[in-house]
């Protein structure tokens, strides 16, 4: 499934070497470096440059079910009438001349780390088709507003899953800390659904559910698979999941909790507990920080694709109370995400999206709350080769409409498979053999490569 021809993310020349890496062995050699000094630069270069293949790429998709406002988050309009401006003002970021809402005071501070793209949009009013519509990049066949699994094409964690495969015994794509209604795999089988990492890790002693040895494992009493396919058989997890998802079989499973069982990396990746203390209340003591530091293990130790479900984002009531609630935790803990993962050298080969299923409307009800509204919606985008400190898009000056640089699911599905090193116009086929698009047109976003 693997496309081998997608463009690369940096500029690079003829020799391997990126622009400004060039440059910089240039500037180099006026201050008297030697050969010897510009070989290893250009060593670094190529090495660096091999570390940001589109295949090593991760993603933390963390997905805000309900549909987040773009008005009280990335694409404040101060100048707009009182019913749809809002009672929060703009605020200006670390990125001159951009303003995001003051709700989001640190996403703000990070602005020139990340990319906002502010003119996604499409036709779906509905929760389970913008839902389906922004986790898979196609559209439902028919009109879906509900709550239950919908499920019409493989989600891009499942696609993600099925071109990588297990890792060390980590499975590929995992979620936290439930699946969203969106996220399986439909016809790709089993072991290409998530592997749910559900429980609170702000408590202390938090263990992964399913995931740590049964007595009769760690004991030593179970001999072979078959006993360990025994012992997991209460696992709470496989119900969970199977009650979601009716497409999802037993047997996948079953391997990846086997495989997930006995993975070192896996079992330290949980252990939060170990993680620096400083690191932790940068993220936020709340269940939600520490779900997204969680994220940042999984992807360390090898997960392609993790989403963090974040729900509750339905405001057509009282929003303005509703995002007292929700936003703190929310704006504390993404930015202590991207400012991480940079720091650790993480940030070029991880690919970091926040996005709902919609936007909301731009008048405010009279019940305090915005209503569904698929023609406008945000999206943060960050790492993977993305230039940052940019706003891609615009909407009209009432926040209505996508109207410049307007771009479709189908764009944005796209763009995430190719970050990723998969060809997003390839075709799948189905158990029965029936073709399938995996992206039925669309484009990459050309401002997330240049």
């Amino acid at each position: 499934m693997r496309n081998q021809n997608q463009p690369a993310s940096v500029h690079v020349n003829c020799n391997g070497v990126r622009r400004r890496d060039f440059i910089q062995i240039g500037l180099s050699g006026l201050m008297g470096l030697g050969m010897a000094d510009i070989l290893r630069l250009r060593a670094e270069a190529a090495e660096k440059k091999k570390s940001q293949r589109p295949e090593d790429v991760n993603c933390i998709l963390v997905w805000l079910d309900g549909g987040p406002t773009h008005y009280e988050t990335f694409d404040p309009k101060p100048d707009a009438p009182d019913n749809i401006r809002g009672e929060l003002n703009p605020i200006a970021t670390s990125v001159p001349g951009v303003h995001f809402s003051e709700a989001i005071p640190n996403m703000a501070r990070v602005a020139d780390k990340i990319t906002v793209l502010r003119s996604v949009c499409h036709k779906d009013p509905n929760h389970g088709g913008g839902n389906h519509y922004m986790m898979t990049g196609a559209p439902t066949p028919v009109p879906v507003n509900c709550g239950a699994f919908v499920t019409f094409h493989p989600s891009f964690g499942s696609v993600i899953s099925a071109e990588r495969g297990i890792r060390d015994g980590l499975p590929a794509y995992m979620s936290v800390d439930r699946m969203s209604r969106s996220g399986g795999p439909n016809f790709l089988g089993a072991e290409h659904a998530p592997f749910v990492i559900g429980g609170n890790p702000n408590r202390e002693g938090f263990r992964v559910r399913d995931v740590a040895l049964p007595r009769s494992i760690s004991e030593g009493r179970a001999k072979n698979r078959l006993e360990i396919r025994s012992a997991l058989d209460r696992l709470k997890r496989m119900n969970d999941v199977m009650a979601a998802d009716p497409t999802v079989a037993f047997d996948g499973y079953y391997e990846q909790a086997v495989d997930l069982i006995a993975s070192k990396e896996a079992q330290a990746a949980f252990e939060i507990d170990n993680e620096d203390e400083k690191v932790r209340e940068k993220y936020g003591r709340t269940t939600l920080g520490q779900r997204l530091l969680l994220c940042r293990r999984l992807v360390e130790v090898g997960v392609s694709f993790v989403t963090c479900y974040y729900g509750g984002w339905d405001h057509h009531r009282d929003i303005f109370k509703g995002l007292e609630r929700h936003m703190p935790p929310l704006d504390q803990g993404v930015a202590a995400l991207i400012e991480d993962l940079d720091e650790r050298g993480m940030l070029d080969d991880t690919l970091v999206l926040v996005l709902g299923e919609f936007g909301r409307t731009p008048k405010i009800n009279d019940r305090g709350g915005r209503d569904h509204w698929p023609h406008a919606m945000s999206i943060l985008t960050a790492g993977a080769g993305i230039p940052r400190g940019q706003v891609v898009g615009a909407t009209d000056p009432k926040g209505y409409y996508a109207s410049e640089k307007v771009y479709s699911p189908e764009d944005f599905a796209c763009s995430l498979y190719s970050k990723m090193g998969v060809d997003p116009h390839q075709t799948l086929y189905t158990p029965t053999g029936r073709p399938v698009r995996l992206v039925n047109g669309g484009n990459p976003i050309p401002e997330l490569f240049a």
